[in-house]
């Protein structure tokens, strides 16, 4: 059950069934039944427009997003499923700051709600930095199904990589 990265910090139990769909090459076909809505966001000008309607909608005192665009560099073994930064710098006798969003290239392709799951958890970032229980709360707030999702997000990242596809 080592390959089963995405799905470490889970109860065993949990990992059993996900291993017993493995197992049964039933993984993808489960995940496709329960989620068969792929977005067509594939540009990052519509990622752009998908993020800020849902900031809009949801955090409209958090500061304004500079840039939103998928990235190839993110690696999710190694890094994350999206980052969240915000850059400071001086221009002038002024500080600017810049807010960034950054999504795993390989969402291009996912189905729609793991999309907004990951657009959630890095939006919510630009109010609580920490993953805390307020922080899961706005997450919660903004998908009700917010913790489903990230599991079944998890789940679909191992089929991912078990037919080479995964980043």
């Amino acid at each position: 059950m080592s390959a089963l990265i995405y799905l470490q910090g889970y109860p065993e139990i949990l990992i059993r069934q996900a291993q017993t769909l493995i197992d049964q090459q039933r993984l993808g076909e489960v995940l496709q039944q329960r989620y068969p809505e792929n977005h067509n966001i594939t540009s990052d000008s519509a990622l752009y427009s998908y993020v800020l309607a849902l900031k809009n909608r949801y955090l409209r005192h958090t500061p304004v997003l500079n840039k939103v665009t998928y990235d190839n560099k993110i690696k999710v073994m190694k890094h994350a499923l999206g980052l969240h930064t915000a850059i400071s710098r001086v221009q002038g006798g002024k500080l600017k700051a810049k807010t960034e969003i950054r999504v795993a290239a390989i969402f291009r392709q996912a189905p729609n709600a793991f999309l907004r799951m990951i657009v959630v958890h890095e939006l919510a970032h630009s109010k609580e930095k920490d993953h805390n229980k307020a922080f899961y709360q706005l997450c919660c707030h903004m998908e009700p199904h917010y913790h489903q999702l990230e599991f079944d997000t998890r789940l679909w990242l191992t089929d991912q990589a078990l037919h080479g596809n995964a980043a």
